[in-house]
């Protein structure tokens, strides 16, 4: 069953608007609780008639056929200013610019969405349950979300995280992670082969990574490129990753 909330929401450009998409598994018990999984970009977590470019990652229907018993929660992305939302780094760049209003987002998504989220559904509200997931600067926002809320999540599922935006600053974040959280990143094969910034981001998150102790793993998918038909690929082996997220 896939829930919507309607949200009004601080953004780059002031309060808007938007949808989230609540995932909740079937035939749910009495008194039954969930992890959960915040996720980034949620016009292409479910409905490809909600996806830009016509497919998404379709999680609910992989969920519900791993029988994975948790909840998925992930709100609309600003559709004029993402790279400034979904980036806690101002930078330019040949796609575009960012003002680098990503941790003001994860403000309000720890601090005013995720109460009301533990409010209104039956969640389980401590850290061990809850992780952080995303694509591209989603993915970019789930691997700092863990570094800068390290007691809000325990594990961040980063599918081709756009690390390039600030190497240097994304790499002293990670090797602060907390050693008892959990990772999962990946980019794919074309990625590196076409973009040398990818390749160097990557192996300053690997070396930071290693230093701090937090035990992560890393999938180089053979030929794959960067869009959401490569990333839904790619679920189960992120999600076989973490103890929560695993086949009851």
């Amino acid at each position: 069953m896939i829930d919507t909330m309607k949200l009004t929401l601080p953004a780059p450009a002031g309060e808007e608007s938007r949808k989230a998409y609540i995932y909740l598994p079937d035939k749910m018990k009495e008194d039954e609780t969930f992890p959960v999984m915040y996720l980034f970009d949620g016009q292409t977590a479910f409905f490809d008639d909600t996806a830009p470019y016509g497919e998404s990652m379709l999680l609910g229907e992989f969920l519900k056929k791993r029988r994975t018993r948790m909840m998925v929660v992930s709100v609309e992305a600003d559709k004029v200013n993402r790279m400034s939302e979904y980036s806690p780094f101002a930078f330019t760049s040949p796609f575009g610019n960012s003002t680098g209003y990503g941790k003001q987002h994860l403000e309000w998504l720890t601090g005013v969405f995720k109460p009301r989220i533990d409010e209104c559904y039956p969640t389980k509200r401590d850290r061990a349950h809850t992780m952080i997931a995303g694509s591209s600067l989603g993915g970019l926002m789930a691997l700092y979300a863990i570094a800068t809320f390290p007691d809000v999540f325990s594990a961040a599922l980063a599918f081709s995280p756009s690390l390039w935006v600030n190497r240097a600053e994304m790499a002293r974040l990670l090797e602060g992670i907390r050693p008892d959280s959990e990772i999962y990143f990946d980019y794919g094969e074309k990625e590196l082969t076409n973009y040398a910034e990818v390749k160097e981001s990557l192996q300053l998150a690997c070396n930071a990574l290693f230093k701090s102790g937090a035990p992560f793993a890393f999938r180089l998918a053979k030929g794959a490129v960067h869009n959401e038909a490569a990333w839904k690929k790619r679920l189960s082996s992120a999600f076989d990753c973490f103890e929560i997220t695993r086949k009851n």
